[in-house]
Formats: structure tokens, sequence, C-alpha cells
């Protein structure tokens, strides 16, 4: 499903496509390690960023819905879903 924030999404990871070619960039040149590895946990923290949009957005219209939809079978599947999603990303 397509949701209208996922354009703003992919903004974001254009913009974190080029900080990683940053960094290959920066290891190619030798640079100093830690500003490297500095580098890396911009990253990272940036991904993380994606990562809890595109959830929330998830929540606020799959799950949302299904909870509103009244279908047991819906509401149980999405929020074993949700959970699932919750503990793979809560490592």
């Amino acid at each position: 499903m397509h949701h209208p924030s996922h354009q703003a999404q992919l903004q974001r990871l254009r913009r974190i496509e080029g900080q990683v070619r940053g960094v290959i960039g920066m290891v190619e040149e030798g640079r100093y390690c830690v500003d490297i590895l500095t580098q890396l946990r911009a990253v990272h923290a940036a991904l993380r960023k994606v990562e809890e949009q595109i959830l929330r957005e998830h929540v606020d219209h799959c799950v949302v819905g299904a909870v509103k939809s009244g279908r047991k079978d819906d509401q149980r599947a999405k929020l074993d879903e949700l959970m699932a999603v919750i503990s793979r990303f809560s490592v």
C-alpha cells in the first residue's frame, strides 16, 4: 500500500544514500577512522529516523484502519504483525 509520506521517506533515503557515498569516499581516501565512524553513526541515526517514521505511518494507517474495521481477524493479524515488528526492531 502506498502512503503519501513515502515520497518524503524516499527523499530522506536519497539523502542517506549520499551520506553513504560520502563515507565510501572517506574510506577510499584513507581518512581517519574516528571521522569515518562519526559519519557512520550519522547514517545509522538517519536510517533509524526513517524506520520510526515508516512504522508510525504503518500504525496510523494500517493498524488503526484494521482496528476501526471491526473485523476481528484483521485486527488480530495487524496487532500480531505490529508486535513482531516491535520485537524485531527493539534489539
